[in-house]
């Protein structure tokens, strides 16, 4: 990071206009630093450290953490992410059950990253997750922040930013028609034939195999270098994979909102000799590449954990993975650069590294690993990086624990829990909040007993983190139409159910300023919680399966039970017969409720957990139980975001990005 002396205080935002404009608005008036900048004078790095995407954009290499950790060892200047040496401050942000609007768990991120450095001169960095641009164009609107708590360039952050996502769907999708190209060669060829193409032979008449052949050989057992010497029965074994077609669980993927892809049927055309199959796409970032990527810590992991996905079972029960199909290779030159996370900046100049962007409904939902790790051997000891989990605390926060810092090793010093008067109405008795429709007028008229009532579920979110063993600050994201009796009740509430402190926050109006006090509480909590000696996880992984989806189920969303489907059932009895079983769980269910139902607000509890199916990722690390029959791509709603979204002829500006 920057000398201790830096003054980051020069960045800070000296101005803000009421009433608040425009995202878009706010963004395109800004001037950013040039990410050099940004990289060099605040950051201490040398050229060698990040590559140029643009002006305001960089790549830093995934090596970063190692090389600034062994630069402090050797008395340079890059402070260290050595755990025994002391690294930053380690802050997740996560939130109560959100309405469908967001209740600005982005935004407090940043506001709160803007106030640690440009107010209190306190090194920070914000780790978040690149937008999907499904929600961009569909309900939720980007994910950059808002008012004057945002990363910049804006437009950029939201549409395409360095590419990472469009890589992982054409990796995922490279492997889908493997798969299928597969299964219609050895259909259609005998064991010979197939032999003959897949180790052809030389103009001299030799034959060798690939080096990515030499993995699925290992897994058969078979120690032989050179193809001439396998047995016939051997040659028969490595060419077929023999996948079971009907139970191929690998799908293609999309970064849009469109639900007629959620069932289809591929090999319609007279081409495939009626070898047709039914499947269904997923949002790309729920794709196990993506969750690959947020869950590696280098490049050798991610050849290992590309390389160990799961694409189903082959007929006799076994796992075929992506080895077998000899496509890791190839995958892995489609993803070098995406392992490498993203540098930006807030409006504040406050360094934001952007990678990765699973949901956390269906997906584990938190920023990378590598960033985060970066991120802490870039502020040092005392310093303070700030990562999100995305949705409520139910689910982001949960996978944050029991997947995220189960495979890192990092403890975090404190939570954030975002809490708005809005969404407290919603859970306590409030009208539906429809995006598109006018909030009704209880949600802008005061009522604290609604806010009261609706306080059971920021309780539940707040024991819920404590019993994880993490320090809890409440964030209450203000808007216009709150009023101070309602912030009151929400801090009385939120301190008596155990929170450190809860906070009035106006960071979306006011920048960095508006969170100053927040800043304040977490510094406050993680000071006491320096060695995060309470921090425990929410189950033992040695538990079978179901136990596991039962521990989360009755732990953390306070249900009676689970009921599983006869196909979640067979799932776990395969999962476990291939040794998959010890393996975490990443639950995938509505981000509106507690429960399955999104309808039921507030803190419900009693009820049974229906789970339909059960997906595995092997490569990623974990399982995928599906909560009822929870869809992996959402839809379009009747009126999407891009009715708003265009460009400006003239300036080449976009416009209507929210």
């Amino acid at each position: 990071m920057a000398d201790e002396g830096f003054d980051f205080g020069r960045y800070r935002l000296r101005e803000t206009t009421t009433p608040t404009p425009s995202d878009i608005e706010i963004a395109s008036a800004a001037t950013p630093l040039g990410i050099k900048t940004v990289a060099e004078t605040m950051l201490g790095l040398s050229e060698d450290d990040y590559e140029l995407y643009g002006r305001y954009k960089a790549k830093l290499s995934e090596k970063l953490s190692m090389s600034l950790g062994a630069r402090a060892g050797a008395g340079g200047r890059g402070p260290t992410c050595d755990a025994t040496a002391g690294h930053g401050y380690y802050v997740v942000t996560a939130g109560i059950t959100p309405t469908p609007l967001g209740e600005g768990k982005s935004t407090t991120t940043i506001g709160l990253v803007q106030a640690l450095q440009a107010h209190t001169n306190a090194r920070a960095v914000a780790c978040i997750r690149q937008p999907s641009m499904g929600p961009t164009f569909g309900i939720k609107g980007g994910a950059a922040g808002g008012g004057y708590s945002q990363v910049i360039p804006m437009e950029e952050m939201n549409l395409h930013l360095t590419g990472d996502i469009h890589a992982i769907g054409v990796a995922t999708n490279l492997v889908a028609a493997a798969i299928d190209a597969r299964v219609f060669h050895e259909e259609t060829q005998s064991d010979e034939a197939l032999w003959k193409r897949l180790i052809p032979k030389k103009k001299d008449g030799s034959s060798a195999f690939s080096a990515i052949m030499f993995k699925r050989l290992k897994r058969l057992g078979i120690d032989k270098t050179n193809p001439d010497d396998l047995t016939e029965e051997e040659r028969s074994k490595f060419v077929r994979l023999d996948i079971d077609r009907e139970r191929i669980t690998w799908r293609r993927v999309v970064d849009m909102n469109d639900r007629f892809l959620r069932e289809i049927t591929v090999g319609e055309s007279p081409t495939e000799k009626g070898k047709t199959r039914k499947t269904g796409f997923d949002i790309t970032v729920a794709s196990e590449i993506m969750a690959v990527l947020a869950m590696t810590t280098s490049l050798a992991d991610m050849e290992h954990r590309l390389g160990a996905m799961v694409v189903g079972p082959d007929r006799q029960g076994g796992p075929v993975t992506c080895d077998d199909l000899g496509v890791t290779g190839a995958v892995m030159a489609l993803m070098k650069d995406a392992i490498k996370p993203t540098l930006m900046q807030t409006l504040e100049a406050t360094p934001v590294l952007v990678h990765a962007g699973p949901f956390a409904n269906i997906a584990s939902g938190n920023s990378s690993i590598i960033a985060d790790q970066i991120g802490l051997s870039m502020v040092g000891k005392g310093g303070f990086v700030v990562t999100e989990a995305g949705f409520g605390a139910d689910i982001g926060l949960e996978k944050f624990v029991n997947l995220k810092c189960r495979k890192s090793g990092l403890k975090p010093n404190c939570a954030v829990i975002v809490a708005t008067v809005r969404a407290l109405k919603c859970h306590g008795g409030g009208p539906p909040v429809t995006a598109g429709k006018p909030l009704d007028h209880s949600y802008t008229n005061e009522n604290v007993d609604m806010v009261r009532d609706g306080m059971c579920n920021l309780v539940r979110h707040i024991e819920n983190t404590k019993a994880f063993g993490i320090p809890v600050v409440v964030a209450i994201n203000a808007f216009p139409t709150d009023t101070p009796a309602e912030h009151e009740v929400i801090r009385e509430l939120s301190i008596a159910a155990g929170a450190e402190d809860a906070v009035l926050c106006t960071h979306h109006a006011k920048g960095g300023a508006g969170a100053v006090e927040l800043a304040n509480a977490v510094k406050a909590a993680c000071e006491k919680n320096e060695d995060c000696k309470d921090f425990k996880f929410g189950y033992d992984t040695n538990l079978d399966i179901a136990s596991k989806i039962e521990a989360v189920a009755k732990n953390i969303y306070k249900a009676s039970g689970i009921e599983l489907s006869e196909k979640a059932q067979e799932k776990i009895a395969l999962y476990t017969k291939q040794g998959f079983g010890d393996l975490p769980i990443c639950m995938a269910k509505t981000q509106y409720s507690f429960s399955h139902d999104q309808n039921l607000k507030g803190a419900p509890s009693g009820f049974t957990l229906p789970i339909g199916d059960v997906r595995l990722s092997a490569g990623a690390g974990f399982l995928v139980p599906l909560v009822g029959a929870f869809p992996t791509i959402p839809g379009l709603p009747t009126r999407p975001a891009y009715y708003e979204i265009a460009v400006d002829a003239e300036s080449g500006n976009v416009l209507g990005l929210s």
